[in-house]
């Protein structure tokens, strides 16, 4: 093993020689490294994947790879997610420890665990349970918490059934911390909108009534993707002004009312395998990121089919842009010479409730 290459000699490096050095490391590392690349990342770091797809996808498939490193080139909760599921023997590692996500982010475990205290304090011991749900997008230590405390996790694809699954233990759900799949999924099941109810950390009681929290059937975190945010209906009804038998296709991620003036709305591989399968000769509008869009495009483009981003400025996953090829050659170069820079560890108790709550998820879908 030699001394760990710093990041500094690797700054300056142009793209095209950091690309190089990433060949060449890949080479040297052979299988003893799986590279995992989010259907959000940047193209230039895309073309090296082994494997694509979202978050949980990617870390079930790494974890049954012959491979020691798994490098991860997403976001930080997406490495916490394949060290929980990954084997002992391997390693998962975040080629920029700065590649956070803002939504995960506005959920910490301090305020949820204050929210929790909140409302066992206004509805007391007679109340049913409320159920603990946290979408996958967020860290390790809410997945744990869920873990402990008879909760579960969740997918944009799988929301509906563990909403079900959750409602089957008691009468409310804590979801957090994206209020828009949570209220998406909810109005979906039929719940009424004034029954779903947003609580706000920064406020006592997160900001409610006490006859709001009692009514309410699910109580969502105050959290939002930066991104999906930025669509608009009017986006929607400007497009289809001017392309009338055009289809619309978003994430849950986005506001309520851009779900409603959609046709299909699902996840990141929903929205792929949807349009894939679709005619010839078909126009989409995608509500979703820029960059996935934009590979769709073009990958739409010999079948005829024309893919267009939903908003009129540019929006796309800023922290996932934060793994670029410097930072991956970093990375790869320093483990083919035996130095593991930037592991993502779990600590074990925490990787052990959190496993509770996605194996629960697993096991409901």
């Amino acid at each position: 093993m030699g001394a760990q290459a710093d990041f500094d000699d690797f700054r300056t490096l142009s793209d095209a020689e950091a690309q190089g050095r990433i060949r060449a490391a890949r080479a040297r590392l052979g299988e003893r490294a799986v590279l995992l690349c989010h259907h959000y990342q940047r193209a230039d770091i895309y073309q090296h994947a082994d494997l694509t797809g979202d978050s949980l996808k990617l870390a079930r498939l790494a974890s049954t790879t012959d491979a020691g490193f798994i490098v991860f080139c997403g976001v930080h909760f997406m490495a916490e997610v394949a060290d929980i599921l990954s084997r002992p023997t391997q390693t998962a590692v975040l080629p920029d420890l700065a590649a956070g996500c803002s939504m995960a982010d506005m959920a910490n475990l301090a305020k949820v665990e204050r929210c929790w205290r909140e409302l066992g304090a206004v509805l007391g011991a007679s109340d049913p349970q409320i159920t603990p749900v946290t979408y996958i997008n967020s860290a390790a230590d809410l997945k744990a918490f869920c873990g402990e405390h008879g909760g579960i996790v969740c997918t944009s694809t799988n929301a509906p059934v563990i909403l079900d699954w959750a409602f089957a233990q008691g009468r409310k759900v804590l979801f957090f911390p994206d209020q828009h799949l949570g209220r998406w999924t909810g109005f979906k099941k039929g719940i009424p909108l004034e029954q779903m109810v947003v609580w706000n950390p920064d406020h006592e009681n997160g900001g409610l009534s006490r006859a709001q929290i009692e009514d309410a059937r699910i109580i969502l975190w105050n959290g939002h993707c930066s991104v999906h945010q930025m669509f608009q209906p009017e986006h929607i009804r400007r497009w289809r002004a001017q392309y009338p038998e055009g289809l619309v296709i978003s994430h849950p991620e986005s506001n309520l009312e851009v779900c409603q003036a959609s046709d299909y709305v699902g996840s990141t591989e929903y929205i792929l395998n949807t349009i894939t399968a679709a005619p010839a000769g078909t126009r989409w509008l995608v509500g979703t990121e820029l960059n996935l869009v934009n590979r769709l495009a073009e990958e739409m483009k010999p079948h005829g089919k024309v893919v267009q981003f939903m908003a009129p400025i540019v929006c796309m996953c800023s922290t996932m842009q934060r793994i670029d090829p410097q930072h991956l050659a970093w990375t790869l170069e320093n483990l083919a010479a035996g130095e593991v820079v930037n592991p993502i560890r779990v600590p074990a108790r925490e990787a052990e409730l959190a496993r509770v709550a996605l194996e629960r998820m697993l096991a409901v879908s």
